[in-house]
């Protein structure tokens, strides 16, 4: 089955944010064609989360995993672990004070 290229994606999601009224930035912009993409999601009061998609080897199954959640600055040092060890990686920077990321709605995984 076709991929679909990492910036086709991360193009269909911020739009899917911005229908739902949902500030998002990409604060990374890694690889256009097969870079990875972490979300970090800001909910403003000095906490965040930072999910990362996983592939099941088993199922053949891609879901969203949280890679880290707490203080924002934490967050935010996990990331840029993150990028050191990957400079194709996308960053999409969410913020919403409701925890929305919409990473659970069909078709995102």
């Amino acid at each position: 089955m076709a991929r679909l290229t990492t910036r086709f994606w991360v193009d269909a999601y911020l739009a899917r944010l911005s229908f739902q009224n949902i500030p998002a930035y990409v604060t990374a912009h890694g690889d256009d064609s097969a870079g990875a993409v972490l979300v970090k999601l800001a909910t403003l009061d000095g906490r965040a989360r930072a999910f990362a998609r996983s592939f099941d080897l088993m199922s053949g199954e891609r879901r969203w995993e949280e890679l880290t959640s707490g203080d924002e600055r934490e967050v935010d040092a996990s990331v840029a672990r993150q990028r050191s060890f990957d400079p194709d990686l996308w960053v999409i920077e969410v913020e919403d004070r409701q925890g929305r990321h919409l990473l659970d709605e069909d078709g995102l995984a």
